[in-house]
């Protein structure tokens, strides 16, 4: 584990940059020294980047051109694919169409949600499950291709972070399959205007924990993100680096894990001048899993701060908050 430095930053303000190459590999002792630094990370940041992960980057440039392509539309066709209109919770948002920090102004963003495809007839859709169902495409060719090879490959990522994270915690590698069998995960592609749009007060994204797993976040080439440094008190630039994703965890490993992992505050400010475009995607595990938690992250006598819960319940409970 290496980390980023800025001659004018202190090691406390820096984020660490974590090679994955060996936990690609088949050797048991190189999978654990990577979930070693990704714990020491965890227990530290909530924030780091990755490096050596193994998604093609050619795969990105498409995600990034069609994600543009997608946001160049016309504010009607763009509408036509309103979030609003869909069970699922896929489709467009529009400008301030969410508010992530309480009694701040809405985000001055635009953004497009896309999930696992489910047919109308599948038992989940039926049954009206959280987060199930068809996504709505654009009248772009290349779109729905590009994205469905982008999710495929992020989930694989995502379920190797997974092992990881239970090697971390001094677990069996296989501690969290049951989370990561058929498990919910959102593609949400981020459009960012540039700050002559803004009103008084206005972020691109106010500061919030995410809600869920692990967030992988891929930037474009403008800077934005922020994050929150618990002992220095003051927020910290994340810019982008070439051939990295920005991984943090959300307030369901914390929850998990009795707050030894934190889920960190972070933000979006754009200040670059230029359109800003950033694609996270959001590991939220199995909708049935309960949440318990972890054995060994409590001490001899202590107690969970937080009650079980399925992962569909935390969810619905995370959306109502921000979307209330």
């Amino acid at each position: 584990m290496s980390f980023l430095r800025d001659a004018d930053r202190s090691p406390a303000q820096t984020l660490p940059l974590i090679d994955l190459a060996g936990l690609l590999q088949g050797d048991p002792q190189a999978r654990v020294a990577v979930a070693q630094n990704i714990g020491r990370a965890c227990r530290d940041t909530g924030f780091f980047y990755i490096h050596n992960h193994g998604i093609d980057a050619s795969l990105q440039r498409a995600v990034f051109d069609q994600t543009k392509q997608l946001f160049d539309l016309p504010d009607e066709a763009k509408r036509a694919l309103d979030k609003a209109t869909s069970p699922a919770n896929r489709g467009y948002e529009a400008l301030r169409g969410q508010r992530l920090e309480p009694g701040a102004p809405a985000d001055l963003k635009e953004g497009f949600y896309l999930g696992r495809e489910l047919a109308q007839d599948d038992p989940r859709v039926l049954a009206g499950r959280f987060n199930h169902g068809a996504n709505q495409w654009p009248m772009l060719p290349a779109f729905r291709p590009a994205m469905e090879r982008y999710q495929a490959a992020m989930t694989a990522l995502a379920e190797r972070l997974m092992a990881a994270l239970a090697l971390s915690l001094a677990l069996p590698e296989d501690y969290f399959a049951g989370f990561c069998n058929e498990a919910m995960a959102t593609l949400r592609l981020l459009h960012y205007p540039p700050p002559a749009t803004a009103a008084p007060g206005e972020k691109g994204c106010g500061a919030h924990t995410d809600f869920g797993g692990l967030t992988l976040l891929l930037q474009d080439d403008n800077p934005g993100l922020q994050v929150w440094d618990h002992s220095a008190e003051i927020w910290v630039d994340a810019p982008p680096l070439p051939g990295t994703y920005v991984v943090n965890l959300g307030d369901m490993i914390a929850r998990w894990t009795n707050d030894r992992y934190r889920s960190t505050l972070h933000r979006v400010v754009n200040l670059s001048g230029h359109e800003r475009y950033s694609v996270p995607f959001f590991y939220g595990g199995n909708p049935d899993h309960l949440v318990s938690c972890i054995p060994t992250c409590l001490e001899p006598g202590e107690a969970p701060r937080y009650p079980s819960v399925t992962v569909e319940a935390h969810y619905r409970e995370m959306y109502r908050r921000t979307y209330a």
